[in-house]
């Protein structure tokens, strides 16, 4: 699914500023000329000449016929919009697969860099083959960062939708010792957060919901961040990553001349997954699908936020410290 999506990313994406000078066309642009072979009907006036605007409008054309197909073709949930806390965005949907013995869960947990994102993003196709499986799938929404609330916010909310999940077990049919997560970009983010921060149970909590372990079994990740320190970002991933406008949003800090103020250096830490993993934590499994090398000398502010040297970062961390939790790539 996501590699048939990069043909649009081209699209949609910032071209290169030589591509940028003139009306870029098939006749003067790489990328439009490949565009237009792979897909001719994108030519509205079949002149043989792709433009801009018309591959741009053939693909939020397929984008939304795609949308339609998709609202259309989605297994309704068994259990939808669930509030799992006070807030409005502490909801979940619940798919709950036939089975006789209770099942596995499989939390999906959206992208958007903390500022936006839907749990309706969930792919279907991962729903239906979950069930045929016989596992239980479910989909969260989290609140996003904005004035008081910080990025520990989203965390701690992917924490409390495990703990009410868990709490749920017997009457759900969920098997409480199998529950996985898995996420893309912010999603992938708090999954892995999830799966390698120590167990945030609190037994004697007046709450039945924080009495529940936060442990997972197992991690996916899709773009995902070991790290959402800006200073490692900068350093190990280079060009403008570090300058992504969901990283400033995330700490509430003015700009980039807070990069290197003490008082976020602790929350950095906080709610990065690298800093928590332990011997015992999940097996996960990482997939990117940005280039493997060094970012162009005109990168744009935030490209490479979900570089493969972020897998490479915690498998050289992973063996520094005989930290042995085993990870499996896709690059």
């Amino acid at each position: 699914m996501l590699k048939s999506l990069l043909p649009a990313l081209l699209i949609l994406g910032i071209l290169p500023l030589s591509a940028q000078t003139a009306k870029p066309t098939s006749e003067n642009n790489a990328q439009l000329k490949r565009w237009l072979a792979a897909q001719p009907a994108a030519d509205k006036n079949k002149d043989g000449i792709l433009t801009m605007e018309e591959a741009r409008a053939w693909q939020k054309e397929r984008l939304a016929q795609r949308s339609k197909s998709t609202r259309a073709n989605r297994p309704k949930p068994t259990k939808a919009n669930v509030s799992y806390g006070e807030h409005e965005r502490h909801v979940l949907d619940f798919y709950q697969a036939k089975s006789d013995t209770p099942t596995p869960l499989v939390v999906y947990i959206h992208g958007g860099g903390f500022v936006a994102g839907t749990k309706n993003n969930m792919n279907v196709t991962m729903i239906r083959e979950c069930e045929q499986a016989g596992i239980s799938c479910a989909a969260i929404h989290y609140r996003f960062v904005s004035g008081p609330l910080d990025v520990s916010a989203c965390m701690h909310d992917g924490a409390r939708a495990v703990q009410f999940l868990r709490s749920k077990a017997k009457e759900w049919n969920i098997d409480p010792q199998r529950i996985a997560c898995y996420g893309g970009s912010a999603g992938a983010g708090i999954s892995m957060w999830l799966g390698f921060h120590d167990d945030l149970a609190d037994p004697n909590n007046e709450d039945p919901v924080l009495r529940q372990s936060t442990r997972i079994t197992a991690i996916g990740t899709l773009g995902g961040q070991s790290t959402y320190d800006p200073r490692w970002i900068k350093k190990e991933i280079g060009g403008r990553a570090w300058e992504h406008p969901s990283i400033f949003k995330m700490y509430n800090m003015s700009g980039a001349e807070d990069l290197n103020n003490p008082k976020f250096f602790k929350l950095y830490e906080e709610v990065s997954a690298i800093t928590h993993l332990t011997k015992d934590d999940p097996p996960i499994y990482m997939y990117y699908s940005e280039a493997d090398g060094p970012l162009p000398e005109n990168a744009r502010p935030g490209q490479g936020i979900h570089h493969p040297n972020n897998i490479k970062f915690l498998t050289r961390t992973t063996r520094a410290s005989n930290k042995v939790n085993p990870i499996r790539a896709n690059i």
